[in-house]
């Protein structure tokens, strides 16, 4: 797998033919993206993706790069915002940088807050629920505009960080999915910057002046979630082994079925070797 390798330091210059990129930063970060499109068949001819934006600097970062993908790429497709969203200003201002850039977009408001008021009891932390409902919105939403894949903005960070949740919290050896059809089975969901650190992204978001905002549901990303908790060990550990994330990335690429434990997979993929 392409991906796992350490990132190497850049240089000359900017352009690639005919093409300039915004920046060094810019280039190395297309470069995992690409390697991942490639390695994964994310995209293909004709492919008309809606990209989920939240407002985030992961998902307006991912939509600014595959803009820029769709000038160089050699197959041709096209791009959606969507943003599931409670309402407000943090909605419009989505808008002006969506009309700005010329992306076709569209809004979908929910009320959200009184939603997760329905369902969870008070002091209990939204994220899990909150990102379920705004998953099945966008399942309908791909169905209803006509849209080939979904685009999520899981990053590097967000593999591990789910490899781990799941394998300190749930009993299984699982992480995120570069390409997987959804529960409904309606569509087609792609991470694209499966091969791309947060902090890259973080620096790219500020390089780039994107118009970054919170999540606008109370509660979420707060301190004592599993998420935050494995965010925070993984940087600690890296501080001390930067290559840390590479070689998850590596790992994840690189499963030795016959050393784990499932009786199932290993007499599966048996069969499938012998068959």
């Amino acid at each position: 797998m392409s991906g796992g390798e350490p990132e190497r330091p850049e240089e000359g210059e900017l352009r690639e033919g005919a093409f300039r990129f915004a920046s060094k930063l810019e280039r190395r970060i297309l470069r995992r993206l690409g390697a991942a499109v490639g390695d994964h068949a994310l995209i293909a001819e004709g492919d008309h993706l809606l990209v989920a934006v939240s407002g985030g600097k992961d998902s307006l970062s991912l939509l600014s790069l595959l803009r820029v993908l769709a000038r160089r790429a050699p197959v041709s497709f096209r791009l959606t915002a969507a943003t599931i969203h409670p309402g407000g200003e943090g909605a419009a201002a989505l808008v002006r940088h969506y009309e700005s850039l010329g992306v076709a977009h569209h809004i979908e408001q929910i009320p959200m807050e009184e939603i997760l008021a329905a369902k969870l009891s008070p002091g209990s932390i939204p994220c899990a629920l909150c990102s379920r409902i705004r998953r099945g919105a966008l399942y309908t939403l791909a169905v209803k505009l006509g849209c080939t894949k979904i685009v999520l903005g899981h990053h590097l960070d967000d593999l591990v960080e789910t490899l781990l949740m799941n394998l300190f919290f749930s009993g299984q050896l699982r992480a995120m999915a570069p390409i997987l059809r959804s529960d409904d089975g309606r569509n087609l969901v792609i991470r694209p910057l499966c091969y791309v650190p947060e902090a890259w992204l973080a620096e790219y978001a500020r390089e780039q002046g994107l118009p970054v905002q919170g999540c606008a549901t109370a509660g979420c990303g707060t301190p004592d979630s599993t998420r935050q908790r494995m965010k925070a060990l993984i940087s600690e550990l890296a501080r001390d082994f930067p290559n840390l994330r590479w070689q998850a990335l590596r790992a994840l690429g690189h499963v030795q079925v016959e050393h784990l434990l499932d009786r199932e997979l290993v007499a599966r993929l048996a069969g499938r070797v012998v068959g």
